[in-house]
C-alpha cells in the first residue's frame, strides 16, 4: 500500500512537470558508486576512511600452567580435580575450560595445561597469584597467558636498540580548569548543533568555545568528573576532551547503542543495546559492554533477553530498568551491582566477576541503592504472607556482605530510599496504611550512618496524612526539606538533623521553619548548601523562588514561562532554567545568579538538551574551605578589584559603541544632504523654477467650509378644539 502510494504521488509529479514515466529508461540511469551514492552521512567523522576499532577476542581469557607432575592415565582424573580446585578459587573456569594433552602413545600428561577464564581479568588474576606456586617440593607452577606465546615468539634473535620516538604532549584534559576568571563550562543541543560555552556572568553573555554540527546521533552527556563530553551513533560511543577543540580521545565500537552510563570516577563506560526479536513472542535481545574509558577494551559484557533486565531502576527502553548496573563504593570504582530476582549480584572490578563467585540472596528484595561515598548498600524488602512477615529495610557492607543494621516495617505500602551526599544520613520514606486499610500516611526512618552502631530516628509530620511531594537533603549539610499537602498549593517545612543546647550539638531533628501555601512542587539545593530553589514546575509554569535557609527568608522570585528543567552549576554561583523542544513555544535557556537575579536569556530553536560540566571535588580541605569563608572579605577584596574593572571594561566598551553608532548616523545624513543639494537644481527645473526648499517662503492657509448634508421638515397639526 505503501508503494502504491509513493507511485501515485511520483506520477503526479511527473504530470506537473510534464515528464511522461513511460519514455524513461530505467537502465540507463547509472548511479554514483558506493553505499551511500556519492552522499556523505551527516556522521562523517566516523565514516571516514579511519577504522573502527573492533571488539578483542583473542586468547586473552586462557592461561598455561607448567610444570605440573607428568601423571599415567590412572591419576588424569585425580591431577584434574587438583589443579580445578586450585584455579576455581580465584575465578569462573568455563565449561570444558580444563584441557591436559597426553601422550598418543603412552597417555601420559606432558607437565602442563590449559585453563579457560569468563574473562581476562580472571585469567590474570590467576597468573600472579598462581605463579611460582609449589605444588610440592618438585613442581613449583610456572603461568604464563596464552597470548604472551606468540608475543615471545616474535622476539627477534638479534639485538637491536629501540627506537626512541620524541616526545607529543598529550592534551590536557583539566585545562578549562585553571580559567583565570574562574568560569563554569556548559554544552547545550540545539537543531542540528552541539555548542560549548563559557559562563560568562561579568559580561551578562555566553561565550562559544566550540561548535559542531551533526556531532552526536541522539544525546550528548558529561563524565561526572567534567573529564569527558560523550557522544552518542550508530556505530558506538566516542569521548572527547581537550582544552578548546575538544579532539577525540577514544571510541567504544557497540552497534545500535542507546543509553551509556559512566562509573563515578570516570575510569569505566557502560553501554546499552536493545534488539527487536525475530519471533514477536519472544523479548528484546540485550547487549550490555563494560569497557575501560582510558584503553577502550572491553572488560565486560552481559548479553540476555530484555526480561532479564527489568528488575529495579528507573525505565529507559525496551521495557528495560536504567540503569541496570548502580555503581558504589565512592569514586574508586570498585564495585557495581545489578538486581535480580531474589538477588543482588555484586561484581568487583579487579576481574569484572561476581563479588565471591556468588549473589548476595535475599528474598523478595525490591530495590536497592549504593551510598555515594562508601561501599554500603541500603536495601528494601515488602512484606510477605500478607503482613505476616514484615517488610524491611537492611545496610550491608561491601565486600563481606555483613548485615550492619536492619528495620522492620509494619503495614507498608511503598517505600523510597534517601541518601545525603554525604553518605551521613539515609532518609527512608515509608507510606504505611490506616488500620482500616482505606487510606495511607507517611512517615520517615532516618538512619545516622556515621554515628555509633547506627542509630535510627522515626520523624513523621505535624499532620501525618499530608501527602509527599517531594524531599531533597542539603548537599554538604545536615538539613532536609519537604514539599507537603493536599491542596493546590502545598506548604514546604525545613528541618535539621543536629540541634544546639548549651552550645553542643545534639543529635536529634529540630524544625526550623514552614512556609505555607507556595507554587512549587520541585526542590533543588544548591551544591554548596545554604540556599534552595523553590521550583513550581509542569502545572505552575515555571514559579521560582530563591530561598536562604541559613536566614530563612526569601532573596527573590522569578518565572521562566513553561520551564521543563532546572540545573545548578557546580559551584552553587548560578542556576540554569531551559524550556526543552517538550515543548513547541518558548525554547531556549535563562541563567540566574544563586540570589535570583536574572543574568541572561538565549532563545534557540528546537533545543533539546543544556547540562553543565561537572567539577572534581576540591583539593582544599574542609578546614581550609571554613577558614576561607571566615574570612571571605580579606580574599573577596582581589576579586571586588577585578569585578569593578570588568565592568569598568563593559561601560567603555559600550561609551565606544554608542560613539560608534552616533558616527554612523551622522556621516550617514551627511551623505544623504550632500545628495539631496545635488539634485536641487534638478528639483528647481520640475518645479519650474521654484525653490521648494525654501520653507520659510511658503504660506499656509486654513479654509472652513460648511456643507449643508440634508433638512427633514416634519409638519405636526394641533387640534386647537381639545385646548
Amino acid at each position: 500500500m505503501a508503494l502504491a502510494n509513493s507511485m501515485e504521488a511520483i506520477e503526479a509529479r511527473a504530470r506537473e512537470l510534464g515528464r511522461d514515466l513511460d519514455s524513461v529508461d530505467l537502465d540507463s540511469i547509472t548511479l554514483p558508486p558506493g553505499e551511500d551514492f556519492g552522499i556523505a552521512s551527516d556522521d562523517e567523522d566516523l565514516l571516514q576512511n579511519e577504522d573502527i576499532p573492533e571488539l578483542e577476542m583473542g586468547f586473552a581469557n586462557i592461561i598455561v600452567v607448567d610444570n605440573l607432575p607428568v601423571v599415567p592415565p590412572e591419576k588424569y582424573e585425580k591431577l584434574e580435580n587438583v589443579i580445578r580446585k586450585i584455579y576455581s578459587q580465584i575465578g569462573v573456569i568455563k565449561e570444558g575450560g580444563l584441557w591436559m594433552p597426553t601422550h598418543p602413545e603412552t597417555k601420559k600428561t606432558y607437565g602442563y595445561c590449559f585453563i579457560e577464564y569468563n574473562t581476562p581479568q580472571e585469567a590474570e588474576v590467576a597468573r600472579e597469584k598462581t605463579n611460582g606456586y609449589k605444588l610440592d617440593k618438585a613442581h613449583i607452577f610456572a603461568v604464563n597467558m596464552f597470548d604472551d606465546f606468540d608475543k615471545y615468539m616474535k622476539v627477534p634473535d638479534e639485538w637491536a636498540p629501540a627506537e626512541i620516538k620524541p616526545y607529543t604532549p598529550g592534551e590536557n584534559l583539566l585545562k578549562w580548569l585553571t580559567d583565570d576568571k574562574a568560569r563554569d563550562q556548559f554544552v547545550i543541543r540545539a537543531g542540528t548543533f552541539t555548542e560549548v560555552y563559557w559562563n560568562d556572568a561579568r559580561r551578562a553573555m555566553p561565550e562559544l568555545v566550540y561548535q559542531k554540527q551533526y556531532w552526536t546521533d541522539s544525546y550528548i552527556q558529561w563524565s561526572p568528573l567534567g573529564t569527558h563530553l560523550a557522544t552518542v551513533h550508530r556505530q558506538g560511543a566516542q569521548v572527547w576532551g581537550g582544552d578548546d577543540k575538544f579532539v577525540r580521545l577514544m571510541r567504544f565500537a557497540h552497534p545500535q547503542v542507546k543509553l551509556i552510563d559512566f562509573s563515578p570516577g570516570e575510569k569505566y563506560l557502560i553501554t546499552y543495546s536493545s534488539q527487536e526479536p525475530s519471533n514477536p513472542r519472544d523479548t528484546h535481545r540485550v547487549v550490555l559492554n563494560i569497557f575501560d574509558v582510558r584503553t577502550g577494551k572491553v572488560m565486560r559484557d552481559f548479553k540476555g533477553s530484555a526480561d532479564e533486565f527489568t528488575t529495579g531502576g528507573s525505565m529507559g527502553v525496551s521495557g528495560v530498568s536504567w540503569p541496570v548496573f548502580r555503581w558504589g563504593g565512592g569514586k574508586d570504582d570498585k564495585y557495581f551491582a545489578r538486581l535480580g530476582k531474589n538477588v543482588i549480584s555484586v561484581y568487583e572490578t579487579e576481574t569484572f566477576s561476581l563479588l565471591d563467585k556468588k549473589s548476595l540472596k535475599v528474598e523478595n528484595v525490591v530495590d536497592f541503592s549504593w551510598s555515594p561515598t562508601d561501599p554500603i548498600i541500603s536495601l528494601f524488602v515488602p512484606e510477605l504472607g500478607g503482613g505476616n512477615q514484615p517488610a524491611r529495610v537492611s545496610l550491608f557492607q561491601i565486600p563481606g556482605k555483613e548485615e550492619i543494621r536492619q528495620k522492620n516495617l509494619f503495614s507498608v505500602s511503598d517505600c523510597k530510599m534517601y541518601w545525603q551526599n554525604n553518605g551521613e544520613y539515609l532518609a527512608v520514606q515509608v507510606d504505611r496504611y490506616t488500620k482500616t486499610k482505606k487510606s495511607i500516611y507517611t512517615g520517615f526512618e532516618l538512619f545516622r550512618i556515621k554515628e555509633r552502631d547506627i542509630p535510627i530516628e522515626v520523624f513523621e509530620l505535624e499532620n501525618k496524612n499530608d501527602k509527599i511531594i517531594a524531599f531533597a537533603w542539603e548537599p554538604k549539610g545536615h538539613r532536609f526539606a519537604v514539599i507537603h499537602g493536599d491542596g493546590p498549593k502545598p506548604d514546604i517545612s525545613f528541618y535539621a538533623m543536629r540541634a544546639d543546647k548549651n552550645n553542643v550539638s545534639v543529635s536529634r531533628v529540630v524544625k526550623l521553619t514552614t512556609l505555607k501555601g507556595k507554587q512549587a512542587n520541585a526542590l533543588f539545593w544548591s551544591p554548596a548548601g545554604r540556599f534552595i530553589v523553590l521550583a513550581g514546575l509542569k502545572g505552575f509554569n515555571g514559579q521560582l523562588e530563591f530561598f536562604n535557609v541559613d536566614d530563612l527568608e526569601t532573596m527573590a522570585t522569578g518565572e521562566h514561562f513553561m520551564a521543563t528543567d532546572i540545573m545548578w552549576d557546580p559551584t552553587g554561583r548560578f542556576l540554569a532554567t531551559a524550556v526543552t523542544s517538550v515543548h513547541e513555544m518558548e525554547n531556549g535557556f535563562v541563567i540566574w545568579s544563586f540570589n535570583g537575579k536574572q543574568i541572561y536569556k538565549i532563545s534557540k530553536d528546537h533545543f533539546y538538551q543544556f547540562q553543565w560540566r561537572p567539577r572534581p571535588p576540591s583539593l582544599l580541605t574542609p578546614e581550609k574551605e571554613d577558614d576561607i569563608a571566615k574570612n571571605l572579605k580579606r580574599y573577596s577584596k582581589k576579586y571586588e578589584q577585578e569585578d569593578q574593572d570588568v565592568y569598568n571594561q563593559v561601560d567603555e566598551e559600550e561609551r565606544k559603541r554608542r560613539t560608534r553608532l552616533q558616527e554612523e548616523w551622522e556621516s550617514w545624513v551627511a551623505k544623504w544632504k550632500q545628495l539631496h543639494e545635488e539634485e536641487r537644481s534638478y528639483r528647481m527645473e520640475l518645479r519650474g523654477g521654484e525653490d521648494s526648499d525654501k520653507e520659510e517662503e511658503t504660506e499656509f492657509k486654513e479654509i472652513e467650509a460648511e456643507e449643508l448634508v440634508d433638512v427633514t421638515e416634519e409638519t405636526v397639526a394641533f387640534d386647537l378644539d381639545q385646548d
